[in-house]
């Protein structure tokens, strides 16, 4: 359903002047800020182990094929690098990306004023901060995994609104 929306150009793959009507795949669509501060539209959700777009997509939407919306406002372009890992492939990455997943990554330490949860990432030298707590490269790339799974999903009352606007505006010429 995403790619049919998509407008068709001439294009000219050889370079011979014999041109072909392609997608244009370069036609992006984005969702308006006013829309994505709206709190009342969306729920937050926590994807879990496994769960692909398609699988959250068919279970909120009863359609699969509604993916495409999950990926959209959650300004995921990347399926493969921007969505969580499932934990298979979590170890996987980890064992293939560093020789030791339990040496430091970086050091934290707690934020003095406002929000004192917050942590601060110092680097690689705590020398200025002997009491820093050192971060492992398993805890820093399960931090991303964790930030990565903390996803917004539309309320299912929209969805069809939001589709049509996309299809409207999907169309629309830029010239």
């Amino acid at each position: 359903m995403y790619f049919s929306e998509f407008p068709t150009i001439p294009y000219d793959a050889e370079g011979n002047g014999k041109f072909k009507d392609v997608k244009n795949l370069l036609r992006r669509v984005g969702v308006r800020a006013k829309v994505k501060t709206n709190t009342m539209l969306y729920d937050t959700y926590d994807v879990k182990n496994g769960e692909t777009p398609e699988s959250i997509a068919f279970k909120l939407y009863d359609d699969a094929e509604l993916h495409w919306v999950i990926m959209l406002i959650n300004n995921i372009t990347d399926r493969f690098h921007d969505w969580p890992l499932t934990e298979a492939q979590f170890l996987q990455f980890i064992n293939d990306k560093y020789d030791n997943v339990n040496a430091v990554h970086h050091y934290e330490i707690s934020q003095q004023s406002g929000d004192t949860k917050k942590k601060i990432n110092i680097g690689t030298d705590n020398t200025d901060y002997p009491a820093a707590t050192a971060i492992t490269n398993y805890e820093h790339e399960q931090e991303v995994q964790d930030n990565k799974r903390k996803i917004r999903l539309l309320d299912p009352s929209y969805i069809g609104q939001f589709v049509e606007e996309y299809k409207s505006l999907i169309k629309e010429s830029i010239i």
